[in-house]
């Protein structure tokens, strides 16, 4: 997996801007990974909803729950989906708005110093193997690109925004990241 350096987009992955991002902090040191899931409407996969709510064109009509989010102005970094494809939002050297509040080893607003990596699924269900396949590539393209990127500077939204948000869950398998990434 490669990340041309001049753009900070994959090059396997479907790049579709998302308006959801600006400019990181001068100074900032991109030196950790978040792990969100997420699946529109909740628990339904396939199709383009997420692809939709992150480009700001979410249709409210179309779900009774899309009426409650189609609003917000979210984004994460990429988006693997459940066969392992990916969507890329936001380039790696910009700020995506993927945290919210949020504070890691003491540090806050996590968007300023974070990649966000939205895996499509719930905080239950399992996530798939190619799945798994994607984000460690990744992972491992993203600590070339930035060295301060190490197993150990992955977290989980849950990590970040504890009591307020409960994603990767139980379905996410850290043990399985870990041997997967040795």
């Amino acid at each position: 997996m490669q990340i041309d350096p001049r753009t900070h987009i994959i090059e396997q992955a479907i790049y579709l801007p998302s308006p959801n991002m600006d400019d990181r902090p001068e100074g900032a040191d991109v030196d950790l990974l978040v792990i969100h899931s997420i699946s529109l409407p909740p628990g339904e996969y396939g199709g383009h909803h997420v692809e939709e709510l992150f480009t700001n064109s979410l249709p409210a009509e179309t779900h009774p729950y899309f009426n409650r989010i189609h609003q917000l102005r979210v984004s994460a970094h990429v988006l693997i989906k459940r066969d392992g494809s990916m969507v890329q939002f936001v380039p790696f050297n910009k700020r995506a708005w993927h945290a919210g509040t949020s504070c890691y080893q003491g540090k806050e607003r996590c968007n300023d110093f974070s990649i966000g990596i939205e895996l499509e699924g719930t905080d239950t269900d399992k996530f798939e193997n190619n799945q798994y396949q994607t984000l460690v590539e990744l992972i491992k393209a993203l600590s070339e690109q930035y060295p301060s990127i190490t197993p150990q500077r992955i977290a989980g939204h849950s990590d970040i925004a504890p009591g307020r948000k409960t994603d990767p869950g139980s379905g996410f398998d850290w043990q399985k990241l870990s041997s997967l990434l040795a």
